[in-house]
């Protein structure tokens, strides 16, 4: 059966991979993987009629997580019912989020007044059943056509991807069937949404994916006309794109493989960051949101796959051309290496980085 690759068929797949507990997809020949237990489904599907425009948040899985989680304080927030304290509560993460970015809020939390609040549980360590219960409870969801304008217009993306009811990611998806590629998706962001809008402010998500059949983009900083979309995708024949897939979609790694409850949660665990540069010319600092591109995420994650099978000792050539990140790849591989272990044992004593750039 061929594969419907029009919009709404492009929707239908990444919904349906996402989740409907379909299997890990089977690992490219040659390719070694940390956990592939981690890529596959786990998701459910969200109502974009429980999203709250003014406060760019899924009230309804915001408040089933607090309930499932934190019984006493979701009940003191009244989030199920129109009331004061529920609107006083959203203004203030609002804020934070705001101030703070999303990242920083599922990783520490909110206070609000007396009240200290949990709002993502992380990776478990290996036999510490509390936090696997625990990291069991968030809830990921995704939310087909999600109205996110406050004005009339009503506009709507394709895909909206929620934690916890907080939005960490956004999709627009072309195909090629209507003469449209992952370059419309990109103009489509860049001209369609206004990054004064809640859902697109800095930092209020971490990522944002244009997309066709056959190529991956992605953006951290929303601009209008000047947002910077970036490739991820897994390189073809030394060069750009994708390899063909005969059993799907040559993008279908990105839903199949990358963005499953885990691996989303390695990421933004180790990987996703928020962080501040200063324009040596200006002395003006300015926030920048870092999201992994393919080939740093596919490095990092064998490097650490490989010492967890092998140990130390062994010899490995990196090979990333100029301008493709080296510094983030090594800064990711070395934090991560320092709390390997293999056998309950740690694999390294101590990380040491000999470089010959005076900044990394």
């Amino acid at each position: 059966m061929a594969t419907d690759t029009t919009e709404r068929g492009l929707e239908d797949l990444i919904v349906a991979a996402l989740t409907e507990g379909s299997e890990p997809a089977e690992p490219v020949e040659g390719e070694v993987r940390e956990r592939p237990a981690i890529y596959g489904a786990g998701w459910s599907l969200g109502d974009p009629r429980d999203y709250d425009r003014e406060y760019a948040v899924d009230l309804v899985q915001l408040d089933a997580f607090l309930r499932a989680t934190q019984p006493k304080v979701a009940e003191a927030l009244g989030l199920d019912r129109e009331s004061p304290a529920r609107h006083k509560f959203l203004a203030r993460l609002q804020g934070e989020v705001s101030k703070r970015g999303v990242l920083d809020v599922l990783r520490r939390g909110v206070k609000h007044g007396p009240l200290e609040l949990d709002l993502f549980f992380g990776t478990p360590t290996p036999g510490n059943r509390t936090a696997a219960e625990r990291y069991a409870r968030n809830r990921f969801t995704i939310t087909r056509q999600l109205r996110y304008s406050r004005d009339e217009t009503q506009r709507a993306l394709d895909l909206g991807l929620f934690i916890n009811g907080l939005p960490v990611a956004t999709f627009e998806l072309k195909n090629s069937l209507t003469k449209q590629t992952v370059a419309d998706a990109v103009e489509q962001y860049q001209r369609d949404r206004d990054p004064r809008e809640k859902l697109f402010e800095f930092g209020r998500c971490v990522v944002h994916f244009a997309l066709d059949e056959h190529e991956v983009r992605f953006c951290t900083d929303l601009k209008g006309k000047g947002s910077w979309f970036l490739p991820f995708n897994q390189g073809w024949n030394d060069g750009a794109g994708n390899p063909p897939n005969p059993n799907g979609l040559k993008t279908d790694f990105l839903w199949r493989r990358i963005l499953s409850r885990a691996g989303l949660t390695d990421i933004l665990e180790n990987y996703a960051q928020v962080v501040e540069t200063r324009d040596e010319r200006t002395g003006r600092k300015k926030a920048l949101q870092i999201w992994p591109r393919f080939h740093q995420l596919d490095v990092v994650r064998r490097l650490l796959a490989d010492a967890r099978t092998h140990g130390a000792g062994r010899r490995y050539l990196i090979q990333h051309s100029a301008g493709s990140g080296k510094s983030n790849s090594i800064a990711w591989l070395a934090h991560q290496l320092i709390g390997l272990t293999r056998d309950e044992a740690p694999v390294f004593d101590s990380i040491i980085v000999v470089t010959d750039r005076r900044i990394l």
